[in-house]
């Protein structure tokens, strides 16, 4: 399980936020411009406050830095069966055809 400490109004937790939703990875959320108790914990765990902080709770990872959090989200997050990845429309850009629904 993930989760990101963030602040909405931060342009690269927004940024972290998008590529979530875009690569299908869930995130638990704790926004520490609301939550005082999620900011302690923010310090407590990374030593700064500062945003985007992710944590896998899995593996133990932790990291700051938008850039980091996104390739770390690429390469680790949960398989998705071959009938859930099926399942889900596929957007293609101008009139490419691509090879894994060939077209």
């Amino acid at each position: 399980m993930f989760t990101l400490y963030y602040k909405p109004t931060c342009p690269f937790c927004q940024r972290v936020l998008q590529m979530s939703e875009n690569l299908g990875v869930e995130l638990e959320l704790k926004d520490i411009s609301e939550d005082e108790s999620a900011a302690d914990e923010l310090v407590e765990k990374g030593g700064k406050r500062q945003v985007p902080f992710l944590v896998d709770s899995q593996t133990g990872e932790s990291m700051y830095e938008s850039s980091d959090i996104i390739d770390y989200m690429r390469e680790n997050k949960p398989k998705v069966s071959t009938e859930a990845a099926a399942a889900k429309p596929r957007v293609h850009v101008s009139n490419a055809v691509c090879e894994s629904c060939e077209g």
